[in-house]
């Protein structure tokens, strides 16, 4: 599914539902209310440049828990191997 808004687009857009409100917002962009209260939720008082930062974040966190999750992983057959119960 292609995306519509950008991430900054959405940003743009957030910023302007605080100085006009949402639903003439909404209206404007031909987006429903809900989707730009949920972009206010979760991009409410960032910059357009710490949109990127935070996407960066989310990558690298994702990355890391998948690391970890192998580890664990890897633990548990080690301990299942040697007979002992975690």
């Amino acid at each position: 599914m292609k995306k519509r808004f950008s991430d900054e687009q959405k940003v743009r857009i957030v910023a302007e539902s605080r100085a006009h409100g949402v639903p003439a917002t909404a209206k404007k962009h031909g987006v429903s209310e809900h989707s730009v209260y949920l972009w206010r939720r979760t991009l409410g008082g960032l910059e357009v440049n710490q949109v990127a930062e935070l996407k960066r974040l989310q990558q690298e966190n994702a990355r890391l828990k998948k690391i970890v999750a192998d580890q664990n992983l890897s633990l548990d057959i080690a301990r299942e191997a040697l007979g002992k119960k975690s």
